[in-house]
């Protein structure tokens, strides 16, 4: 199992393949993809049971994940290459003509890792309940993960199966909500406000936590409390306090970096934030 350390350095290298991906082809979404850099690897690397050398659609005693917010495509892509579902080298095809790396996670080019297309927001959390009600049936005690947006929570699809997982009870279902404040056109807070959601999850008959999603000790520590209300009768949230654009300064905090690449001289500088000595692709 590696080290505190060395998932700091998977997560590093991880944020120098997201730049590096998105400038190679000027498209994608840097800014959420970093900041949720850490909580993918520490999920991929140490968190969650799988088998990427095996992968199957069905997960049959295996852990899911369900990219919800699929926007931030190459955090995950990275992830999963760097993990072992697919060939590292295949980074340097994303968003490209026939390409499985496309801007949203897709099913149909048979991607390993990939079990549903994501990206039209709202939905990643019904999917994840009908997994979870699924692995029930099947008396299978594995985990549905899934990851949203704070801003994808605007959508309405959302609080139907907030409300469906809470009453059935799906307590196998751990939910992280990227919690950056940040969307696409600007604030929260300005778009679209919610307040009190803790509160509004608990209403729901969820068990809330909350972390620091850029801090690695902090997302190992509160999943490990997550796993401890499996089975108890309530679905868990935890609600990951993050920074767009975690990892790059001139990135950090700002909406504006949501789905802009970065230029020539931008890379160069985001690169040498990002010491690493893993091997790029």
């Amino acid at each position: 199992m590696p080290t505190v350390q060395e998932l700091q350095n998977i997560a590093t290298q991880v944020r120098k393949d997201i730049v590096r991906m998105v400038h190679a082809v000027q498209s994608g979404h840097p800014g959420g993809s970093l900041g949720c850099a850490d909580y993918l690897t520490a999920l991929y690397f140490q968190i969650m049971n799988h088998n990427p050398q095996n992968f199957t659609q069905e997960a049959k005693n295996e852990d899911v994940f369900i990219l919800s917010n699929g926007h931030i495509s190459p955090v995950l892509y990275s992830v999963l290459a760097r993990s072992g579902y697919f060939p590292v080298a295949e980074l340097a095809t994303f968003r490209k003509l026939n390409s499985r790396l496309q801007g949203h996670p897709t099913t149909h080019e048979g991607l390993p890792g990939i079990r549903i297309a994501t990206g039209s927001l709202g939905q990643g959390l019904s999917v994840a309940s009908g997994m979870a009600l699924a692995k029930k049936s099947n008396n299978d005690s594995s985990i549905i993960y899934v990851n949203m947006g704070d801003g994808e929570l605007q959508e309405g699809q959302n609080w139907e199966a907030i409300m469906y997982a809470g009453h059935y009870p799906l307590d196998n279902i751990i939910a992280t909500i990227d919690y950056n404040k940040q969307q696409i056109d600007g604030n929260i807070i300005d778009i679209m406000s919610f307040t009190e959601l803790r509160s509004k999850f608990e209403a729901f008959n969820w068990q809330v936590l909350e972390m620091n999603g850029n801090q690695m000790q902090d997302i190992l520590d509160t999943n490990a409390k997550a796993k401890a209300f499996l089975g108890k009768g309530k679905p868990i949230v935890i609600l990951m306090h993050t920074e767009m654009g975690a990892g790059v300064d001139f990135m950090m905090g700002s909406h504006e970096w949501h789905g802009i690449p970065p230029n020539d001289a931008q890379l160069e500088n985001a690169l040498n934030q990002l010491p690493s000595t893993l091997q790029d692709f």
